[in-house]
């Protein structure tokens, strides 16, 4: 069995590879680790004298035992997705053989890759990660690869399941963080400006909010505008007996005929880096109140750390349901929650469409708050 991470890491991949590998070591399997995620499909010499040893990790009982204990995870990751290869980022060994950039300057290298899968002799691939890295495995199942994916991104925006691995921890660090900085704001009678990660869903905005008690939540679904959001906060402010006011925002939020704040280069997959709406609304704020703002920018301290226990249960399954799969001699699927129960997808599912917040349903997008009321009947992450 071969099993890789890819994208950004959260919580909860290091007890997915445990359990995975356990429950197949049972059953007589071997499992080896692809290193940094899809890069692995490249970097890979398909030669018995290559030496791949920093590509590829055997993982077993003795040296998966404690991994489950800390965040991140132990075969390292990258955004690295062969089909949309930056011509920059090609291998050596591969670059005379590569074929052109298509129309986006992008190169593909999944035939490289399908023949690296050919010389390790997987009888199956695991792969865990978000929409970039099961966009690859949807490519891969194409070809004619045995595949099984695990649906991870603390934005909780794979599309075919209700949850991801990650998710539950980055909400619960988010609110303690929130709650934490009320210190400062209500010691200093401030605004405090949070800035979440979530380039396309606002969902971890919204919960955290939502559980923290914030004022305001600014979502990436829903352009806001900053007079308004403004004034709603001084409103806030001056009716709090502490004299502070809270705000929320998601990185892929924006303004009323704007745009999502991004800078830099853009990434292995032409992402460029999301950040900076909280410095906007904390200007806005300063400009048309006169009073200090706090502005925090969580980032990457909302995935890193070790899980929480859902996210340990949920990592555990998900790992469970793969090993089934593989037992029963199936492939092609995802693991996934749907109204509350494990079951298994196809895995063109994640192609299928972009998960959001329901904003009709849960926001409230005249007073930039979450509505989460009515929930009888509704699936306990209200997807």
């Amino acid at each position: 069995m071969g099993i890789l991470t890819g994208g950004g890491d959260v919580p909860g991949l290091n007890a997915a590879l445990k359990g995975f590998v356990w429950r197949m070591e049972e059953a007589g399997y071997e499992v080896i680790g692809l290193r940094r995620g899809w890069a692995a499909l490249l970097h890979v010499i398909p030669s018995r004298d290559a030496d791949n040893a920093p590509w590829l990790m055997p993982l077993t009982r003795a040296n998966t035992r404690t991994i489950d204990r800390s965040g991140g995870t132990v075969l390292h990751s990258s955004r690295i997705n062969p089909a949309l290869t930056k011509p920059s980022a090609i291998p050596e060994h591969l670059r005379a053989a590569a074929p052109p950039p298509g129309p986006d300057g992008m190169v593909d290298l999944t035939a490289a890759a399908c023949e690296v899968l050919r010389f390790l002799r997987l009888d199956v691939l695991v792969a865990i990660g978000g929409d970039g890295t099961l966009s690859f495995a949807r490519c891969l199942h194409g070809e004619g690869v045995p595949l099984i994916g695990l649906p991870k991104t603390m934005d909780n925006d794979v599309y075919g399941t209700d949850y991801c691995i990650g998710f539950s921890t980055a909400v619960t660090r988010s609110v303690n963080f929130i709650n934490d900085l009320r210190t400062v704001a209500g010691s200093h009678e401030r605004y405090l400006v949070v800035e979440l990660f979530g380039r396309n869903s606002g969902e971890t905005c919204l919960l955290a909010s939502y559980l923290s008690g914030a004022d305001r939540a600014l979502i990436a679904e829903v352009p806001f505008d900053t007079e308004q959001v403004v004034a709603m906060l001084a409103e806030d402010k001056r009716t709090n007996p502490s004299n502070y006011a809270v705000a929320a925002i998601s990185e892929g939020a924006y303004p009323v005929g704007g745009k999502p704040f991004e800078s830099g280069e853009s990434d292995a997959v032409g992402n460029r880096e999301l950040g900076g709406v909280g410095r906007y609304l904390r200007e806005a704020l300063q400009k048309n109140t006169g009073d200090r703002v706090i502005y925090q920018r969580l980032g990457y301290l909302m995935r890193s750390g070790p899980p929480d226990s859902l996210d340990r249960l949920v990592a555990n399954n998900f790992a469970n349901l793969a090993a089934d799969l593989i037992l029963a001699g199936k492939a092609g699927r995802l693991a996934a929650i749907q109204n509350g129960r494990y079951t298994t997808r196809p895995i063109e599912v994640t192609g299928q469409g972009k998960k959001q917040v329901d904003v009709g349903r849960f926001y409230d997008r005249d007073r930039y708050r979450a509505n989460i009321v009515g929930v009888m009947g509704l699936p306990m992450f209200l997807c």
